[in-house]
């Protein structure tokens, strides 16, 4: 299988919204209201200090796809690269979609000699995809993603 990885460009949004919508379906069983959604992806489109997209493309059809988005550390005077929106279409998986990916998105960090790590997080019953990111050299970074949303006035402490 020959793949090309690429930037997408305006005309793949709607690829780019029907693979979250689908990643998000069937990692979380959850629905995104697909308005949101697409702001999201043409927002990140516009402005990649928000993040970058890469897709893998087989015979001119895209075939997957994954999100950089970045975070400075100053314990290690670097970039972390956060990989996000993983998306490998049915037809396609168990094929070397996402290793092709990662494999490209690993030697542009390396190029660029800012970044000092790769990161990503990944539903804790998602056995298939940590079997994966194990086989590519990850490894559990032993922190634990809290999250407050939507940003709403923290509950009053008990007893108070």
């Amino acid at each position: 299988m020959t793949l090309r990885i690429r930037p997408p460009t305006a005309h793949d949004v709607q690829t780019l919204v029907t693979f979250n919508q689908r990643l998000a379906w069937e990692t979380e069983a959850k629905h995104l209201d697909p308005d949101t959604l697409r702001h999201g992806v043409q927002a990140v489109l516009a402005d990649p200090q928000r993040g970058q997209y890469f897709l893998a493309e087989q015979a001119g059809q895209v075939v997957g796809q994954l999100l950089i988005t970045r975070e400075w550390s100053d314990w290690r005077n670097g970039w972390l690269w956060w990989i996000q929106s993983v998306y490998v279409r049915a037809e396609a998986r168990r094929q070397g979609v996402f290793r092709a990916l990662f494999e490209w998105v690993l030697q542009e960090a390396q190029r660029q000699g800012d970044v000092v790590g790769l990161r990503l997080y990944v539903e804790n019953h998602n056995t298939a995809a940590l079997a994966t990111y194990h086989q590519l050299g990850m490894v559990d970074a032993g922190y634990r993603v809290l999250e407050r949303s939507p940003l709403s006035p923290a509950p009053a402490p008990e007893g108070a």
